[in-house]
């Protein structure tokens, strides 16, 4: 399988640190199966900054390497998934708040992100969310958390 990622900076060595806190999974490096989000994600980073320009960079996934890794799979929005969103986007420490080496699972762009701080203010219920992001199209996110983790992407 190959991945994508988006972002305003060239590098070299992919660092887990250099994460945003408060993400949808939490701090780590995100790709997405997707080249066309990755390079949205790229262009919303560089004209969020003004720096840099569009970077994609796609990666392989070494197969036997990840059989030996700690998977966490989310293959729609569920209630499950949700809770993680709402427990990592609410972290603001540079902790992993999950001991998964990889996190794969739905996106939660600006359509659902609206729906999740309706659920966080208790505008809606779980139900009503589950129900107002029923017919959003998804696209899936990988969370790659550890070093192990990155030790299983080749750059190609």
């Amino acid at each position: 399988m190959i991945l994508y990622h988006g972002t305003n900076v060239a590098f070299s060595k992919i660092d887990v640190h250099q994460s945003r806190l408060g993400k949808d999974f939490g701090i780590g490096f995100y790709l997405t199966p997707d080249k066309n989000v990755a390079t949205r994600q790229g262009e919303r980073k560089y004209s969020q900054t003004g720096e840099g320009t569009v970077v994609v960079k796609a990666y392989r996934i070494d197969d036997d390497c990840m059989q030996h890794l700690r998977v966490l799979r989310f293959d729609s929005y569920t209630k499950e998934w949700a809770r993680f969103i709402f427990t990592n986007r609410q972290n603001r420490t540079p902790l992993q708040i999950h001991d998964y080496d990889v996190v794969i699972g739905p996106i939660a762009d600006d359509t659902v992100g609206f729906q999740i701080r309706r659920l966080e203010d208790g505008i809606i219920t779980e139900e009503q969310f589950l129900e107002e992001i029923r017919y959003h199209r998804i696209t899936i996110q990988y969370l790659f958390a550890t070093q192990a983790a990155i030790d299983c992407l080749r750059e190609i």
